[in-house]
């Protein structure tokens, strides 16, 4: 039988250590004092000394991926930000809690590795980290030959932060008469991409999705609307807990789902919530997905953030602080409702949404 070597099989183990090289120095950028070691190793290091501060310490993680977005990223051969989408879904879910995120680990499965493409990926998470303010200290390349298409890939990330319990925000904190602020969403961020290609997409071809300019005032073309990144917001959310202590009640990441399913995360079963519509804008590119198809308002609201990445229930005391400490950190930020009594026991606790 003739000899049959690893490379031949399609995993190029040469090129995968090119892939290691090309990533070395975007990696290192992400590092944190806490970081024991380099990239290589078999297992990522992470001091835990900074826990001792903490009376409670409690850790908390996250993981996802990017789903269907990164099939208009492989049309538009442009992979440099799907990395910091990628970052954004698992650190903006931990800092709902109140945790800082620590460190991040992501998961690239490809039909065939090249370090160019390696690079351009993992240079978006480490950009993501940087945003997030926690250190990449590992991940996996993974060639999949004959199962995906060479040139198919896949991404997933995992997330890691700390919280000291005390400080912890969440549901149990909520009170009838809390505000509900709306930080505003970059567009689609990564949710909803499996409706958004079969309406608009899937249709057109990929130099139109290249060239076809956004209705005013977006000037953007339509693929890049589409690629915007998702915001991170654990930097801000951190902020103004330092800043306000136990007025920040609790914080409701808006992803699949949308705000119909999401808010209701950060609520006690006997507390609803009214958001007053038309109070935050929405951005043209989740307009121009819901005309195309066809979508009434309530399955707008369950599928899209509709402009809200992020909502902060909090103290009626303190909105007028939080609106002044967000405007100094630039985050574009709107009064979108409050938190009132649950209208019916008998039913899980629900989102009203109001003109």
């Amino acid at each position: 039988m003739a000899e049959i070597t690893y490379k031949q099989a399609g995993v190029d183990i040469d090129e995968g250590a090119r892939a290691v090289d090309a990533i070395k120095q975007a990696v290192r950028t992400t590092y944190t004092s806490e970081v024991i070691g380099d990239i290589g190793g078999f297992g990522g290091l992470f001091s835990a000394a900074a826990f001792k501060e903490m009376d409670d310490p409690i850790l908390v993680s996250g993981t996802d991926g990017v789903g269907t977005k990164l099939e208009l990223a492989k049309r538009l051969n442009n992979h440099a930000t799907v990395g910091i989408d990628l970052v954004a879904m698992c650190a903006n879910d931990i800092v709902t809690c109140g945790a800082r995120p620590l460190f991040f680990l992501d998961y690239l499965a490809v039909g065939k590795l090249k370090a160019s493409f390696a690079a351009e990926v993992v240079s978006g998470v480490a950009e993501g980290c940087r945003q997030a303010g926690c250190a990449l200290i590992g991940g996996e390349m993974a060639e999949h030959p004959g199962v995906m298409a060479e040139s198919d890939y896949d991404l997933s990330g995992f997330c890691v932060g700390v919280v000291d319990r005390a400080q912890m925000i969440g549901p149990e904190r909520v009170r009838q008469g809390d505000v509900i602020i709306g930080l505003a969403s970059t567009g689609l961020h990564s949710n909803g991409f499996s409706l958004v290609r079969r309406a608009l997409t899937d249709t057109i071809t990929d130099e139109e999705l290249r060239t076809r300019t956004m209705p005013a005032p977006d000037s953007r073309t339509l693929g890049e609307a589409l690629l915007e990144p998702t915001r991170i917001y654990v930097r801000t959310v951190l902020d103004l807990i330092e800043s306000f202590g136990e007025g920040i009640h609790a914080a409701a990441h808006i992803t699949g789902g949308g705000i119909t399913e999401n808010l209701n995360r950060a609520l006690p079963d006997t507390l609803d919530a009214q958001v007053s519509l038309g109070t935050w804008p929405v951005p043209p590119i989740i307009s121009l997905v819901a005309e195309a198809a066809s979508l009434p308002l309530d399955e707008m609201l369950k599928t899209f953030n509709m402009g809200i990445g992020l909502a902060l229930i909090v103290s009626p005391e303190i909105v007028e602080a939080v609106g002044t400490r967000l405007d100094i950190l630039g985050s574009d930020a709107f009064i979108i409702g409050e938190v009132i009594p649950a209208l019916d026991l008998t039913q899980p606790r629900r989102i009203h949404f109001c003109s």
